[in-house]
């Protein structure tokens, strides 16, 4: 069923209630209404025959037959349709006319606060009592049928129902009208909608405002669902293009050590009788293949993960904490390293925990593993201080350094020195994370004038800072460079 149609059917069954609900208190009103001037007519009346009412008894106490005759016919004719009866103060009856209620109906004594409603056999009266004072005291009673407004209030019940049944198919269909003009613009969205192509994402469903706060809602939910699925879909895609990256890189890079591990394995199978000091040299070479084996695994599926990384993982740290695991851990892999740590008691920056670790860990060990002097232990000096917004984090090291035409190239994938033992993606997982994080890094030469010293910039947790969005390259394992 339409909205249309269903808020038509509403309208048609609420709009005769909510007349007759109307119609009811209106009813009330002028029952009351009606009720209020009948007191009125009572009391006007019983003003008008009081004198004559005084008269009256002051006759019949007085023995005059032919006064009191007079009397009663004035008194009758100026209470006009009312009922009365008068009484002397010994309750003799003195004047009885006009309709009157049943013998067996006691009317009040007093009425202070006006006319009254007296029942009897399913009769209702209205009775004001009016108490005579003067030489010929009395009581005075005048009282109408209550039912005298019965005819007016029949009238009005009479419009109520008309209007009732007239108010149904006319608001039915006055309602049916505006319906279906209010929600045009929900078939003209619902239209947009279905002739959306899946392919054009967000951006088709662009359109104008239709100044309908619910239509314009409603084309803004769908707008930003259509985002977040584009949103999903390209990270899917990544996710997908992540994966054949990560199995081609590993394909060609694992290829030359597997290759080597083969040539040993052969060598092995067919000379059994292998010297132990050349069988020893081939398991140390099938060793350090496996060993590099691991290590290229475990360098592409950090690079992986960095690609995939949700915003959602980034979270307020303590660098200098961060910084300090990560030198105590170098320190005990490399027992002769000499690390020199300084660090200020706390540096928060919002980030990811493994993302900061995998950048440290590995700016660390190319320190370890570069940066020493031939015959001499590595000397490495680790130091991070704020610098306005930013976290600066230096390691400094005692190596041969890099030269400046080589220092962009050693974050490349797959950069080799010579004589290298890494996988070659060290430096490129620094750089991944560095810029993840919103962050430089920098290569250049140690203070003392030979080594290396990386530089890192980070920027610093604000409060004031808006929702954290990742950079737009999260494509390192897919693109070298």
């Amino acid at each position: 069923m339409k909205l249309a149609t269903r808020i038509a059917l509403s309208v048609t069954v609420v709009m005769p209630l909510l007349v007759l609900a109307a119609g009811l208190l209106v009813l009330g009103l002028v029952g009351r209404d009606l009720r209020q001037q009948q007191d009125v007519w009572l009391q006007d009346r019983a003003l008008a025959v009081l004198p004559d009412v005084r008269a009256l008894l002051a006759a019949d106490r007085n023995g005059r037959p032919k006064a009191e005759q007079n009397q009663q016919r004035k008194v009758l004719g100026d209470v006009l349709d009312a009922g009365i009866r008068v009484r002397s103060a010994d309750g003799a009856t003195v004047l009885e006319g006009g309709p009157q209620p049943a013998e067996a109906v006691r009317l009040p004594e007093q009425t202070p606060d006006g006319p009254v409603t007296v029942r009897a056999k399913g009769h209702a009266w209205r009775v004001l009592s009016v108490p005579v004072t003067g030489p010929a005291p009395g009581s005075l009673w005048i009282h109408t049928p209550a039912s005298a407004t019965d005819p007016q209030l029949a009238a009005v019940q009479r419009r109520v129902l008309l209007v009732a049944l007239l108010a149904a198919p006319v608001s039915g269909l006055l309602a049916y009208g505006l319906a279906g003009r209010a929600t045009a613009s929900v078939r003209r969205l619902s239209r947009r909608a279905a002739e959306l192509d899946p392919a054009a994402g967000a951006a088709a469903f662009v359109g104008t405002p239709a100044n309908i706060a619910e239509v314009d809602e409603l084309s803004a939910a769908i707008g930003q669902l259509l985002a977040r699925y584009d949103e999903q879909a390209a990270r899917t895609a990544q996710a997908l293009n992540t994966a054949r990256s990560f199995s081609s890189a590993a394909s060609h890079e694992l290829r030359t050590p597997l290759m080597s591990m083969q040539t040993d394995l052969d060598v092995l199978a067919a000379h059994p009788d292998l010297s132990p000091g050349e069988r020893a040299e081939v398991v140390r070479d099938l060793r350090s293949d496996h060993a590099r084996l691991l290590e290229l695994l475990t360098a592409l599926r950090m690079l992986a993960l960095g690609d995939l990384v949700e915003a959602s993982a980034f979270v307020p740290l303590d660098l200098c904490e961060l910084v300090d695991a990560a030198a105590g851990e170098a320190a005990r892999r490399n027992g002769e390293a000499e690390l020199d740590v300084e660090l200020p008691a706390e540096l928060r920056v919002v980030g990811w925990d493994s993302g900061l670790k995998i950048m440290l860990a590995n700016l660390l060990r190319n320190a370890v593993v570069h940066g020493h002097r031939p015959d001499e232990p590595p000397r490495i000096a680790v130091r991070l201080r704020a610098q306005g917004a930013f976290a600066v984090l230096t390691v400094a090291d005692e190596g041969p350094g890099v030269p400046p035409a080589e220092r962009e190239a050693v974050f490349r994938r797959f950069h080799h020195r010579a004589g290298s033992p890494g996988s070659g993606l060290g430096l490129t997982l620094v750089a991944q994370q560095v810029a993840l994080h919103r962050g430089t890094v920098t290569l250049g030469d140690a203070p003392g004038g030979t080594g290396a010293r990386f530089e890192v910039r980070l920027p610093l947790a604000s409060t004031d800072e808006p929702t954290l969005r990742l950079p737009a390259r999260r494509d390192w394992i897919s693109r070298g460079n």
